[in-house]
């Protein structure tokens, strides 16, 4: 009978970019764990800890024997680089080491975890492997990011993203639509728009918040005045998010199962024509692809 080589701690999330990695679970849960949007890692089992190093050698060396030819490696949980650059260092040595063939390595990344990691320090995990950092950038609004306690703020994500370029690595920064709600929708999208134009992530996405769970977590967080925004009011947002961003050459995708509507393109090349899908969605939803609400999910 087989048997996978890496017994996971359930759940266990990925980007949807990494649906062909392996995923080497390197901490367990999130070392934040306190955003009110988010329940990824609430469950008692996913409470953080930093993985013992044999522990992963030893999945490491597992995976080699077992699977073979890896050619991409995403380091779970929530944020890897939480992790000292010098354990990060050994993980890529040993993934190396046991991968002849492996392209690159990725991982989540909380703006905070950066904080105390030069440039220098990240441009050397780039030469050891790693080449993806995935930062939830969820809002560029001060005021957003305080009620839903992120933990972050415009400057600590903007410090990060400009580090990351800095040291030569990829960046792929996810927003949320409809975070802010109806009241702090126009602050959310604009100042959204402003951190992105700041520092011009090389990918960036855009979801729809929600909460499989129910909103009672998220608005004992929030406040009183949080009012879900309507599909047209996501829709508004979004178009008044795109109007104000300023990017070279990002690849955007709006394509997550939580979105109504998918948009695709290289901005700033197609943001007109962006726009255009998302006018005609506000204008006459009947005569846009806009997906059913069954098919929406996390």
């Amino acid at each position: 009978m087989y048997s996978f080589p890496i017994d996971y701690v359930e759940p266990v999330f990925r980007p949807p970019s990494e649906a062909k990695s392996l995923i080497l679970p390197v901490t367990n849960g999130c070392s934040w764990n306190k955003c009110t949007f988010c329940e990824m890692y609430t469950q008692p089992q996913k409470k953080f800890r930093a993985r013992k190093p044999e522990d992963i050698r030893r999945d490491i060396e597992n995976a080699a024997k077992t699977l073979g030819g890896v050619r991409r490696v995403f380091l779970a949980d929530g944020d890897a680089m939480v992790l000292p650059t010098r354990r990060l260092l050994e993980i890529l040595a040993d993934l190396k080491a046991a991968f002849p063939d492996l392209q690159r390595v990725s991982s989540y990344c909380l703006p905070r975890n950066l904080a105390k990691k030069s440039v220098e320090e990240l441009a050397e995990l780039r030469e050891a492997g790693l080449a993806i950092l995935y930062v939830g950038m969820e809002s560029g609004d001060d005021e957003v990011l305080r009620r839903v306690n992120k933990g972050e703020t415009w400057e600590s994500t903007r410090s990060a993203l400009v580090k990351i370029r800095e040291a030569g690595l990829t960046s792929s920064v996810m927003v949320l639509n409809g975070l802010g709600g109806e009241v702090l929708s126009r602050q959310h999208a604009i100042n959204t728009a402003l951190l992105c134009n700041e520092t011009q992530p090389d990918y960036l996405s855009t979801l729809v918040v929600s909460f499989p769970r129910g909103e009672e977590r998220f608005r004992a967080g929030f406040g009183d005045d949080f009012v879900p925004l309507s599909q047209q009011g996501l829709f508004e947002e979004i178009r008044l998010f795109l109007e104000h961003l300023e990017l070279e050459k990002t690849v955007f995708r709006s394509d997550h199962a939580s979105n109504y509507l998918v948009l695709k393109g290289i901005l700033g090349r197609d943001k007109p024509k962006l726009l255009d899908q998302v006018n005609l969605a506000i204008s006459n939803p009947g005569a846009a692809p806009l997906r059913a609400e069954w098919m929406r999910g996390l």
